[in-house]
């Protein structure tokens, strides 16, 4: 009997000290957590890279109302996402006058549905900022905020007076190229074949370098050649930035910066906002997980009569059959997302954790000053926990589990960029004054 007393004795020690620990773990939680809010309701979360489509700023559909899409005032104010820069994306077409008229166009129609949103549609919940001081007045007045970024300098087409026009039209970053060459620079997609077309920057894009140092517009490294890139850091007299770009040492993708431009943008005093992009994250990790989500969503075209298009056929499109499938795919995502969810035994997919291995690189490297974040919601951003606009506060609680306090967590949520911003603005105003 002493056996079966001894063993039940030592399972009910174990029963009592598993308790303990399940106890101390959740009492830890809890005050994770608690510190966690504390921080997020304190600091101003900003995400320089929200796209948008121009159908959700209409009177009958907007961002007043929680749409599909991964941005919009509620889920901003559910997760706590203070700023969203919306970007004014363009996609590449051919490098002619009409190219460039539609691009032009196309640009003009999102800068004007930005505007419609805080002017027309919602004044009363957010409103567009232009600098940092406008950042902090409208936080502190309760409202959301709006900032613009362009994606991909293609819609100024040969007129170097649209950089100024889309300056004052509220954008305050610009790349210069996305996906493929542009008549200003060269794209990181030419590394796939080798096939450049200026070998880094164009004549035209050289003084758009000069422009936007003297109108106080930060250039947006992000989807450049490298070859660009450095090129942008020799000539610019302004601190530069990557909107939305991680770091290829953990992630080998054309899209990440490597170590050698991660320095490139410190030694400039710039910021890298990390990208919570899940192929830009972890590619391993998310190929394995895409084979099951590719299918899924085959079957999901299927019986919506849509044929099925891998990137580089999206790429092949022209700008209108491009936004065709981009819409036909935001309504696939949100069917394929519903079926993921009752599904097991599938691979893990891409994380908040994977995302914040990225920014723990990235401050390792270069150094808090220099690191930022942002999502590429609706551009295909988003990883599982930081899915959208209303998951926001998992970013703050995971950089809390990692051990970051609430100074260096507002550095990575603003401050830095904000920084920046201030920066660039101060060295125009030394060369207008200096032209004067």
């Amino acid at each position: 009997m002493k056996p079966i007393l001894y063993s039940s004795l030592s399972i009910f020690i174990l029963m009592i000290s598993c308790k303990e620990s399940n106890d101390y773990k959740t009492d830890i939680d809890k005050k994770l957590i608690a510190k966690a809010k504390i921080i997020h309701s304190n600091v101003i979360t900003l995400d320089t890279h929200c796209d948008i489509n121009v159908k959700h700023f209409t009177d009958s559909i907007n961002y007043t109302q929680d749409l599909d899409s991964q941005v919009t005032l509620p889920k901003m104010e559910k997760g706590g996402m203070d700023v969203a820069w919306f970007i004014v994306y363009t996609g590449q077409d051919s490098l002619s006058e009409k190219g460039f008229a539609n691009a032009y166009d196309n640009a003009i129609s999102k800068f004007d549905a930005i505007h419609k949103l805080v002017t027309d549609i919602a004044p009363n919940r957010i409103e567009l900022a232009v600098n940092s001081n406008d950042v902090r007045r409208i936080h502190k007045s309760g409202k959301k905020v709006a900032m613009i970024g362009i994606e991909n300098g293609y819609p100024i087409g040969n007129d170097i007076n649209n950089v100024e026009k889309f300056y004052n039209l509220g954008g305050r970053y610009m790349s210069l190229a996305h996906n493929g060459h542009s008549q200003l620079s060269d794209s990181n997609t030419g590394e796939a074949d080798g096939d450049w077309l200026h070998n880094g920057l164009s004549e035209l894009g050289k003084e758009v370098i000069y422009e936007m140092n003297r109108l106080g517009m930060m250039i947006d490294v992000s989807h450049p050649s490298k070859d660009a890139m450095k090129q942008m850091v020799a000539l610019s007299q302004a601190p530069i930035i990557a909107s939305h770009s991680s770091a290829r040492a953990l992630c080998d993708h054309s899209r990440n910066l490597d170590d050698e431009q991660l320095i490139l943008i410190k030694e400039s005093g710039g910021v890298v906002q990390a990208v919570a992009l899940n192929a830009y994250v972890n590619t391993e990790k998310n190929n394995r997980r895409q084979v099951v989500e590719t299918e899924i969503g085959k079957k999901i075209a299927d019986s919506m009569g849509v044929q099925w298009l891998t990137w580089n056929d999206i790429n092949k499109l022209d700008a209108e059959k491009r936004n065709e499938y981009f819409e036909f795919y935001e309504q696939m995502n949100v069917i394929r997302k519903q079926k993921l969810i009752g599904m097991n035994d599938i691979p893990p997919a891409v994380s908040v954790s994977d995302f914040i291995d990225h920014i723990d690189y990235m401050v390792d490297l270069i150094g808090i000053d220099h690191v930022g974040i942002s999502s590429d919601f609706d551009g295909g951003g988003g990883v599982d926990g930081w899915d959208n606009a209303s998951e926001t506060f998992n970013v703050t609680l995971e950089l809390v589990r990692r051990g970051y306090n609430e100074e260096q967590i507002s550095k990575l949520w603003s401050g830095n960029l904000l920084r920046v911003l201030d920066e660039v603005e101060q060295i125009a105003q030394n060369i207008q004054l200096k032209k004067n």
